[in-house]
């Protein structure tokens, strides 16, 4: 056979497109379609931002919106929104990376949320449609039959009932069968230029699942290698070039991936678990449809799916070989699972905070991809499909003891079966092939949105959910903006908080901050000053507090009722005279303020738990979960659920003496403090700052500038927090109990800090030398001699075009050609 002209090849990317296309719009609809029987956002009342999806992704993309409007304090590479500022590349190429996300900059900013909603649909669209085209790369087949199993991929549990609520998982869910297709060319010697970029553009998106994605990839090529390639210098030097784009592809993504990794290792630890595999019968529960559990593989791919791969080692229009290979690496992937080295492999040898099946898209590719094997061969013969379906009844029946399973999941089950049944039966005659792609389109079609609306059933009742963008964010952001006064000073959206990344939600430059990148220098910090958290120390609260307000510079604080509290605070730039104490923290919050201050401002209770009429009382009880309160006076709420939350550092209100002593609601703590704020104390100490304090502070998107009063001497201290990157006056700056600092010597009149997130110029240095790589690459494919040669390296133009490759399409009468 010759190498089709380039008419023949456009003819045979037409029902590749159509294919595309086809899961595409299936897998939006059927997602869709759950969702608005669950009555979540957009389609009901319910809130659809539950855990990070509402904590984390949303606000996110919120200061994305805003930088992309050019309303951002900040730039790509700082923050200074959150956290009283923070590196902001890392956070940028964990959650925002993909090149969907811009998409958000489309919508108003109001409806951040739907835009959050119609990036997700559109990213498990995009997923759909990249594994219909593999399909239809690696053998030839119907193209309604490539774009139904591209959808049962898209579609699989895990992708409807976890990814959907951490949108970055998804571009693993579009890397996997993108980076299959680079091994694809890596087989066929075919596009060795673009392959390194689709792999860079899939570890830039998300790097975390990019490498699960690599890792399935790479065995998919193996296979691949084995079936279609004999002799070790053939089948050598097709994974030589699959390992060459990947290493140049994710050199490309460098830039971003050095200082995301280093971040990481400086990032608070969070909660170590170990891992502890699921009961065989909870494994096997999850391949049936609406089943929910957040510790379990969700593997569900349709049942229809399912019923090819169980045929695939009776099917016996495929070779032996193939059969044995791709049924043992679907076994051997869905076993690695259980199983703890493999376990932390799959996982970048930590074992993950919250699910720990995060992979479980890797395996739902696999078995569709097998699943396409058998089909692209014929369908399977009467006996094939009654033993696949034996199988499936026994892994069924095996799963009863399981509490993960529904009634409606084994009604779901068993009617896709026989609908399976009928859509097999009706392929054996050519005119019924609409009606039969039909009917499994829609039990596909039903089965995910049935698993999808139960998947919100088991978030809603058992995650944390936060409310989609109303009154109340606009309310708080209006006051904000109002109040709105940097670089002179901050604005803090405060406590209580709507979400954990409220600065970037709602506006102002505050404390609160929740990311992976959770500086552990800062987290420390705040703590040490009286910050609440949860998340196990990720999810670092702000302190409402004036001591905490005047050392960071915060003049406007947001209150519960709506109001905004200002106070007279110092710049941005302070000083500290020679010979100030620097530390270590102690155990005292109130003591360690005063450390920071540089003066004493609290005063002990008169008496146990009365403070001196006219004081301020705070509370400090980082265990207590329960309410507090002054006799006489309101009520306040403590959350110090340990070790995943810590209660803060809370304002009581005003003593009146011994008529208003603290009441604690529930059984006292075992550590708590009280102390009593001297208002007039703080305010003399806030004006010493103020005297000796820079004269002129300039912002920029990742620097700051002073000008200091004559004849400073000391240490200049900036209220922002001492993570690496920070360069001042030309050295790395030096920390201040936890704070940027700049020791000043004679003369020194002003200061410059830049900072440039560490790793950022390693990393595009690494990715300049894939580029020359690249370059080199280019130049001597485009040389006239190398032509012959190029060409000697490809497969034949039978494997090539009619994707013949391992013997296991056969031409003929098949109605799935």
């Amino acid at each position: 056979m010759s190498t089709p002209r380039p008419s023949q090849r456009s003819a045979l990317r037409r029902p590749s497109l159509l294919g595309s296309g086809l899961a595409a719009l299936l897998t939006a609809v059927a997602v869709c379609a759950g969702d608005a029987a669950a009555r979540v956002f957009p389609y009901g009342p319910r809130h659809r931002s539950i855990n990070d999806l509402g904590n984390q992704f949303v606000p996110f993309h919120a200061h994305l919106w805003d930088l992309l409007h050019g309303r951002a304090e900040g730039g790509l590479l700082f923050n200074w929104q959150s956290g009283y500022g923070t590196s902001f590349l890392p956070d940028l190429g964990t959650y925002l990376t993909s090149p969907l996300s811009v998409l958000v900059g489309l919508f108003p900013r109001a409806d951040i949320d739907l835009a959050v909603y119609v990036v997700t649909v559109l990213k498990t669209a995009v997923a759909a449609a990249a594994m219909a085209w593999l399909l239809r790369t690696q053998r030839r087949g119907a193209w309604w039959a490539a774009g139904l199993l591209g959808a049962s991929y898209a579609l699989c549990g895990w992708s409807v009932i976890e990814a959907s609520y951490n949108p970055m998982w998804l571009d693993g869910l579009i890397a996997f069968p993108l980076l299959c297709l680079t091994g694809e060319w890596a087989l066929r010697g075919r596009r060795l230029l673009l392959a390194p970029l689709v792999v860079a553009v899939c570890w830039t998106a998300n790097f975390y699942t990019a490498y699960m994605a690599t890792l399935g990839a790479a065995l998919v090529l193996l296979v691949r290698v084995v079936l279609t390639r004999e002799g070790a210098r053939a089948r050598l030097g097709v994974i030589g070039r699959a390992a060459g784009t990947t290493v140049l592809g994710i050199a490309l993504a460098a830039p971003v991936l050095a200082p995301l990794f280093l971040s990481s290792g400086q990032a608070y630890p969070g909660w170590v678990k170990e891992f502890l595999p699921v009961s065989s019968a909870d494994f096997f529960a999850r391949l049936l449809p609406a089943t929910y559990s957040f510790s379990s593989p969700a593997v569900f791919v349709g049942t229809g799916t399912l019923l090819l791969v169980a045929a695939l080692p009776f099917h016996r229009a495929v070779p032996a070989r193939t059969r044995l290979v791709w049924a043992g690496l679907t076994v051997a992937v869905a076993l690695s699972f259980q199983w703890a080295p493999t376990h932390l492999a799959w996982h970048l040898f930590a074992t993950p905070n919250g699910s720990p099946y995060r992979q479980t898209f890797v395996l739902a590719g696999i078995v569709v991809i097998a699943a396409w094997t058998g089909l692209a061969a014929g369908l399977p013969g009467p006996r094939a499909l009654a033993a696949g379906a034996g199988l499936l009844a026994a892994a069924a029946l095996w799963a009863a003891d399981s509490p993960l399973v529904t009634t409606w999941g084994y009604v779901l089950f068993g009617g896709g079966l026989v609908v399976a049944g009928a859509a097999w039966w009706a392929l054996r005659h050519r005119r019924l092939v609409p009606v039969a792609a039909a009917l499994l389109a829609a039990v596909l079609a039903g089965q995910a949105a049935a698993t999808t609306a139960y998947g919100h059933k088991g978030k809603l009742g058992g995650l944390d959910d936060y409310p989609s963008w109303g009154a109340a964010h606009s309310a708080r952001t209006e006051a904000l903006a109002g109040a709105e006064g940097w670089p002179a000073y901050r604005t803090d959206p405060s406590r209580p908080a709507l979400t954990g990344n409220d600065p970037m939600l709602l506006g102002g430059e505050g404390g609160a901050y929740y990311s992976s990148h959770t500086p552990a220098v800062f987290t420390r910090t705040m703590v040490a000053l009286g910050a609440g958290w949860t998340s196990r120390g990720r999810n670092v609260q702000s302190i409402d507090n004036p001591v905490v307000d005047a050392l960071f510079a915060v003049g406007a604080r947001l209150q519960p009722d709506g109001t905004v509290r200002r106070a007279e605070v110092p710049p941005l730039v302070t000083t500290r005279p020679p010979g100030a104490p620097e530390g270590p923290y102690g155990d005292s919050p109130f003591a360690n303020q005063e450390l920071l201050l540089g003066a004493r401002v609290y005063e002990d209770p008169v008496s146990p738990g009365v403070c001196r009429a006219g004081t301020e009382a705070y509370l400090w009880a980082p265990e207590y979960n329960a309410t507090a309160r002054l006799a006489g006076g309101p009520p306040f709420r403590l959350n110090g659920n340990a070790p995943r939350n810590r209660a803060a550092l809370q304002p009581l209100g005003v003593s009146r003496g011994a008529s208003s002593a603290l009441l604690f609601d529930a059984a006292p703590p075992g550590r708590w403090l009280l102390s009593c704020l001297d208002r007039a104390r703080l305010d003399t100490a806030v004006a010493a700052l103020r005297a000796s304090a820079a004269t002129s502070v300039r912002v920029g998107s990742s620097d700051i500038r002073a000008d200091l009063p004559a004849g400073a001497t000391g240490t200049a201290v900036l209220s922002v927090p001492a993570i690496a990157g920070w360069t001042c006056n030309d050295r790395p700056a030096s920390a201040y109990l936890g704070l940027v600092a700049i020791p000043l010597h004679p003369g020194t009149t002003a200061i410059t800090c830049t900072f440039r997130p560490p790793g950022l110029l390693p990393g595009a240095g690494v990715a300049g030398l894939s580029v020359l790589v690249l370059a080199a690459l280019l130049w001597r494919s485009r040389r006239p001699a190398d032509a012959p040669a190029a060409r000697s390296g490809r497969p034949s133009a039978d494997a090539t075009a009619a994707g013949s490759d391992d013997g296991a399409v056969r031409e003929g009468r098949s109605v799935l050609r």
